[in-house]
């Protein structure tokens, strides 16, 4: 039911008012006060052997790793879709890619299929609207 919500009119009155301060930043404005002894309490549980504590200080002093992936080179990324798609799925049964790296590599394959869709809808409508005469077009957001 395209067209059913008026342009600049909430589907929720009653919703979330503007301006209003989000609750973290409101308990985050009481404990800032404070910053120097909670900490030096969280540091102070951690030294006595508190895990909870360390496992906080810990995670502040080096935050977690974020998994790096090396490059990848495959020779037989070409053809249709979906015979890169079946190159991507035989690469990773042979070992040659990461789970990680497959799933990245198919994402993007997912991608660029959308995009060659919308491209070819685009000129599909374009030719339409040239032969019949329509050269309206909606502006685009």
């Amino acid at each position: 039911m395209a067209g059913e919500f008026k342009k600049g009119v909430s589907g929720n009155p009653a919703g979330r008012p503007r301006g209003i301060k989000d609750r973290r930043t409101a308990l985050r404005a009481l404990l800032e006060p404070h910053a120097d002894t909670l900490v030096a309490k969280a540091v102070s549980l951690a030294l006595e052997g508190d895990t909870t504590a360390l496992r906080i200080c810990i995670d502040r002093l080096i935050p977690s790793m974020k998994a790096k992936d090396d490059r990848v080179e495959l020779d037989l990324l070409e053809g249709s879709l979906s015979e890169r798609g079946n190159a991507i799925l035989n690469a990773a049964t042979r070992g040659e890619l990461t789970p990680d790296q497959t799933v990245t590599l198919m994402q993007a394959l997912a991608t660029q299929a959308r995009i060659v869709e919308v491209s070819g809808l685009e000129e599909r409508l374009q030719g339409l609207e040239e032969h019949y005469g329509n050269t309206k077009r909606r502006p685009e957001k």
